[in-house]
């Protein structure tokens, strides 16, 4: 058993001391060797791998495919652009020879354009005129189309005009621009039927607003024009009377049933009405009674308190009455200046006012027609057919 005071000695030699020595080296031990030959160094691969094209791995066929697709919208957008500059020329060129006041919406029809632009033929062109002056009115659109169109000229290039052997449309006379010319805000027309229009407005005669009531019957004029028949013709000055142009019985200007009724309970209007022996005559009242009511008031009462009365003042033309006795006028609440009015307010110069007529003009080749004239909610709208018709020639 170790002391645990024991101090272990050094296995090795002091290190001061002296090796001891040994064998001298060879000359072996300085011989130089050669490294070995190494391989030559591999090239560095890049990191960037070259793209190849979006469609090289396509087969030829369906390149072929995409070519002619991108070929084909080219000359479609080609083609569309040579049609709106060929729309766009044709409707100067009949804004200036037809003397147009607005270009017309001229629309050729068919595809290609193109080539039926060398073959000296369209297919189909439409052309709409809109606000045509005819007359006292004026037409909304004008609208017809061609078929078969010829092309004059000496090429595609230089188109001198072109003829329409057969075309079809139709004229439309719109309500709101009747309404708006002929009515000047104050009339309104409706239509009333297949070949009715219904007048209704007020029209100022001599300071007066006046209900007018008018139906007016539309019907062709020849091959070119329309022509209208005015009807029912009426004038109501409030609830004082009505007015009728015209020389029937049941026509001039007559007082209403309640202003005929109000009468009846005045006494001194209804005396001085009796004095009158023209209007006891038109009222159809027996001399007698006349001369009995205008002596005792019961009998007068008893005369103007009847059914009949009513009626036997209405009949009475008060135009007439004006004439030849103005104050009585005057002393049932006319103004003078309105019966002089509206004794000038004939049928003819009235029916004038509400004309709806017109005429197309007639055109330098070929034939134009109107046909089948009918009235619809929107206006007058009236078949149109034409043959032979030429432009720029």
């Amino acid at each position: 058993m170790r002391s645990p005071h024991h101090i272990p000695t050094h296995p090795y030699p002091n290190s001061y001391e002296e090796p001891e020595p040994g064998p001298e080296p060879g000359p072996e031990l300085y011989a130089y060797e050669e490294p070995e030959p190494s391989a030559p160094p591999k090239p560095r691969r890049s990191r960037r791998r070259r793209r190849r094209g979006r469609f090289a791995g396509l087969p030829f066929a369906l390149k072929s495919l995409v070519a002619l697709a991108v070929l084909a919208a080219f000359l479609t957008l080609a083609d569309r652009w040579a049609l709106l500059y060929a729309e766009h020329r044709a409707a100067d060129t009949l804004k200036d020879r037809l003397h147009l006041t607005a270009a017309p919406e001229v629309e050729i029809g068919g595809f290609p354009f193109v080539p039926q632009l060398v073959d000296g033929r369209l297919d189909s062109v439409k052309v709409t005129v809109p606000d045509v002056a005819a007359d006292r009115v004026t037409l909304a659109a004008v609208s017809a189309t061609a078929h078969d169109v010829r092309l004059e000229g000496d090429g595609p290039t230089s188109v001198r005009g072109a003829r329409f052997p057969e075309l079809h449309g139709d004229v439309l006379l719109s309500f709101a621009d009747m309404n708006r010319e002929l009515g000047a805000s104050q009339l309104t027309f409706t239509g009333a039927g297949r070949d009715r229009v219904a007048a209704r407005g007020t029209l100022p005669v001599a300071g007066h607003d006046l209900r007018l009531r008018a139906d007016v019957r539309v019907q062709p004029n020849g091959d070119r024009g329309i022509a209208t028949q005015i009807g029912g013709m009426r004038l109501d000055i409030g609830d004082l009377a009505t007015y009728r142009p015209g020389t029937r019985a049941s026509e001039g200007l007559h007082l209403t049933p309640k202003s005929a009724a109000d009468l009846a309970r005045e006494t001194r209007k209804v005396r001085a009405l009796l004095a009158v022996p023209s209007v006891v005559q038109r009222m159809g009242v027996p001399k007698a009674t006349v001369r009995e009511a205008l002596e005792n008031d019961d009998r007068l009462a008893e005369l103007t308190g009847s059914k009949r009365f009513v009626h036997q003042a209405m009949r009475v033309n008060l135009l007439d009455l004006a004439l030849a006795h103005p104050e009585i006028l005057d002393r049932l609440g006319f103004d003078p200046a309105l019966l002089d009015a509206l004794s000038s307010l004939t049928r003819p110069v009235l029916a004038d006012r509400l004309s709806l007529a017109f005429q197309l003009p007639k055109p330098p080749q070929g034939e134009l027609r109107l046909r089948d004239v009918r009235v619809e909610r929107e206006g007058i709208r009236v078949r149109l057919a034409g043959r032979g018709l030429a432009v720029g020639q």
